[in-house]
C-alpha cells in the first residue's frame, strides 16, 4: 500500500526556514518510531510553478492495516497536529499491482 501526500503552506502563513526544517526532521524521524513503515522519502519542492505544492512525502506499508497502523499512532498524530497550523495537504492511497 502506497500513500503519498502533498503539503502546501497554507495562504496566511509566511515560508518560515527554520520551522519548516524542523518539521521536515520530525517527518524524517518517523520511520524509525513507526515500525509498520516499509519505505519513507520526504522531500521540499525545487521548482518555483504555481501548480507545485511545497513538499511531498511518499511512504509504503505492507497492506492498508499496516497504513492504518501509521495513520493513527500517537507520533503521527502528533505531528499532525503542528502541520495543521502551517500546511494543508492532500493524500492518494494505492496499490500497484505486480506485473507479470
Amino acid at each position: 500500500m502506497n500513500h503519498i501526500v502533498l503539503f502546501r503552506r497554507l495562504k496566511d502563513v509566511a515560508p518560515d526556514a527554520a520551522v519548516e526544517a524542523a518539521l521536515v526532521e520530525r517527518m524524517h524521524a518517523l520511520e524509525g518510531q513507526i515500525d509498520c513503515i516499509r519505505t519513507w522519502r520526504v522531500a521540499a519542492n525545487e521548482v518555483d510553478r504555481p501548480i507545485c505544492w511545497d513538499y511531498v512525502l511518499e511512504s509504503g506499508f505492507d497492506d492498508v492495516d499496516g497504513l492504518n497502523a501509521y495513520l493513527f499512532h500517537p507520533v503521527h498524530q502528533a505531528l499532525i497536529a503542528d502541520l495543521k497550523t502551517r500546511f494543508e495537504w492532500a493524500a492518494v492511497d494505492y496499490t500497484v499491482p505486480l506485473q507479470a
